[in-house]
């Protein structure tokens, strides 16, 4: 029984990496609006792929293979007395370009430096909105 529980702790400790995949990148296009509005991924100042109807932080990330990610995160819950109008709190937004990802199923998670020295980190949980194809060069 031991060896079943053993073997099953394996494959999951393995399985765990294979879903989630942690990559640097570049911000390559970002808007910050607390109203609804259209977001289409940019590439050398040319929209790319299809729009999207979001609130929030959006940002298009070019990825390590030439492709670009699309990410957007909406306001976050935040337990406050303030009442129901007061319980939310702004995205953490990156000032920085060059950042790292955590890519984990429709999740991306992103982390930038805040600290001189580099050892202080930020980081905020995005929703990936879509992968764009590596855009054609001209």
């Amino acid at each position: 029984m031991r060896w079943k529980i053993a073997v099953a702790g394996l494959i999951l400790a393995c399985a765990i990496p294979a879903f989630a995949q942690k990559l640097d990148v570049k911000i390559i296009d970002r808007q910050d609006k607390e109203d609804g509005y259209e977001y289409a991924a940019v590439y050398n100042n040319v929209a790319v792929g299809k729009s999207f109807k979001v609130h929030g932080a959006t940002f298009t990330l070019l990825l390590p293979d030439g492709r670009l990610a699309i990410v957007n995160c909406e306001s976050k819950f935040a337990e406050h007395a303030a009442g129901p109008v007061g319980n939310r709190r702004s995205c953490r937004t990156p000032l920085v370009e060059n950042i790292q990802v955590d890519f984990n199923g429709d999740k991306a998670k992103l982390i930038w430096p805040v600290s001189l020295d580099g050892k202080k980190m930020q980081s905020e949980t995005y929703k990936i909105l879509g992968i764009v194809d590596k855009p054609k060069s001209n």
